[in-house]
């Protein structure tokens, strides 16, 4: 065989390796492009009827915790507080004790708090609340209840660009006027294991607002 033959039988082996080599890279990417529909369509399959992937998308997006809730979760310990109540404007103050747990629920989802304490002359005093950040709404919101009533309080909380105070306004029906009523919590993050917590209500008799409360906590070790 000549060179010049042989250089031919070259460039036809090359060019069929070269056009087999295609083939199979353009065959993998059918494939690939094939179970990709197919798990699409397995996967739409699996949706409730009506429903899209952005609408499963939403859901899950609406049930992931984030840095909001990152945020409350650092309140997670067990807490000991002094305490300062007043039963009305220019009243005097009245010094207690409390203890507050706060722990970590639903996989981060909530924090739940739990209050257990003293009220000088009113006997012993239990308050349970819910605190989280409804991803749908974009707001802070919160519950509490305790055995100083039997209604619920709902409220929706504000935190400062610096992230150190956290003001909530919680509705509860007032049981002298009957009406609804409005409660202001501050809670100010004084250091890393020390917090304070101030609670504004309104006199029924003059309507204005006054402070009814503090706690200065610190965190147990």
């Amino acid at each position: 065989m000549n060179r010049g033959n042989l250089f031919v039988s070259l460039c036809v082996i090359t060019g069929l390796a070269l056009a087999g080599s295609i083939a199979i890279a353009q065959q993998a990417k059918e494939q690939a492009h094939e179970s990709k529909i197919a798990a699409h369509g397995q996967q739409e399959a699996n949706l409730p009827p009506g429903w899209t992937e952005a609408d499963m998308q939403a859901c899950t997006a609406a049930g992931t915790p984030g840095k909001m809730h990152a945020h409350l979760a650092e309140s997670v310990g067990e807490w000991q507080g002094q305490n300062t109540m007043w039963m009305g404007p220019g009243s005097a103050p009245i010094k207690s004790e409390c203890t507050a747990n706060f722990a970590a629920i639903m996989d981060g989802r909530f924090i739940k708090c739990t209050v257990t304490g003293e009220m000088p002359g009113m006997g012993p005093f239990e308050g349970f609340g819910l605190y989280g950040y409804d991803n749908v709404a974009q707001k802070l919101v919160a519950n509490w209840v305790d055995n100083c009533g039997t209604g619920i309080m709902d409220g929706t909380g504000e935190l400062s660009p610096d992230g150190k105070t956290l003001t909530w306004k919680f509705t509860y029906n007032c049981p002298i006027t009957k009406k609804p009523t409005v409660m202001r919590e501050v809670e100010t993050t004084t250091g890393p294991n020390t917090k304070t917590f101030e609670m504004f209500g309104t006199d029924p008799k003059s309507g204005t607002e006054y402070k009814m409360m503090v706690i200065e906590y610190t965190r147990k070790a």
